[in-house]
């Protein structure tokens, strides 16, 4: 009889939707820190409000970078 020792964990992502404002902890190269969200998966496609460039970013990433989430102009808590 074989025994495993079985580590369940959990995954909690942050709720964050499509039109939402992140900003983040550090600037864009152009200088701004908010970015539009216009893709949410397990990657992002976000657009610098300053610039307009559009990047992809891994979740992952983004979520260890967001400093806030703003949704129709009022801070969430995610």
């Amino acid at each position: 009889m074989v025994l495993y020792n079985v580590i369940y964990f959990e995954v909690v992502f942050m709720d964050i939707r499509v039109n939402d404002i992140l900003e983040m902890k550090k600037n864009h190269p152009c200088g701004g820190k908010q970015f539009l969200v216009l893709r949410a998966g397990m990657d992002f496609r976000v657009r610098c409000m300053k610039c307009e460039r559009e990047v992809m970013v891994p979740r992952i990433k983004i979520e260890k970078n967001i400093k806030k989430v703003l949704r129709d102009g009022v801070q969430v808590n995610v």
